[in-house]
Order: structure tokens, then C-alpha cells, then sequence
């Protein structure tokens, strides 16, 4: 079992900058997959950025340019650097660790932080 728990949510003006922060438990981190996502008012979630064991990045769309992941394997943490803030980015983050050991799907989720992005 891993726990994942994210902090750095928080109100940030348009334009803005904020830093998320998620700190995994146990001695997988390494090889496994983290993920950013997000799920804004009635919508459904989406992935906001993802980083392999292996260091490969993909970005949504719509952040691409202004956010930016990264991960620390001595901490145990993953990042996301969220620059140039819009109103729409407004949402609750989710961490995600994932992996896939022997056919098997170790999938985990965080609980959480909102970031409202508003002036």
C-alpha cells in the first residue's frame, strides 16, 4: 500500500505561481509512474502531467509551457511547478502513483489539494 500526500494548494492570483508537492510512502517510488491530474467543477478528471520511472514527461495541453513536473527518488516526492496561472486551472490536484508488476496494477491516489486561481 502507498500513501500519497499532496500540499502546496492554495488561492493564487492570474498570472501567478504555485509548487505542489506530493510525498509518497514506501520503497516503490522509484519505479513507479506519478501523475498530476485534476478535476474542475463538473467536470470530469483529466491528466495534467505525468513522469515515468524512466524520466519520460508527457503534459496536457492546456499547461504545456506553464507547468512543469518533476521527481525526487531520495525524497520520495514528485513537483509540479505551476506557472502563469489562469482562472481555469482552478481545480482539485490529484497525486497518482502507478506501476504494473507481474500483470498486476498497483494503482494509488492522493486526496487532493484545490488551487483556485481567482483575482
Amino acid at each position: 500500500q502507498v500513501q500519497l500526500v499532496e500540499s502546496g494548494g492554495g488561492l493564487v492570483q492570474p498570472g501567478g505561481s504555485l509548487r505542489l508537492s506530493c510525498a509518497a510512502s514506501g520503497s516503490s517510488f522509484r519505479i513507479s509512474a506519478m501523475g498530476w491530474y485534476r478535476r474542475a467543477p463538473g467536470n470530469e478528471r483529466e491528466l495534467v502531467a505525468r513522469i515515468a520511472s524512466g524520466g519520460n514527461i508527457n503534459y496536457a495541453d492546456s499547461v504545456k509551457g506553464r507547468f512543469t513536473i518533476s521527481r525526487d527518488n531520495a525524497k520520495n516526492t514528485v513537483y509540479l511547478q505551476m506557472n502563469s496561472l489562469k482562472p481555469e486551472d482552478t481545480a482539485v490536484y490529484y497525486c497518482n502513483s502507478y506501476r504494473v508488476l507481474f500483470d498486476k496494477v498497483y494503482d494509488y491516489w492522493g486526496q487532493g489539494t484545490q488551487v483556485t486561481v481567482s483575482s
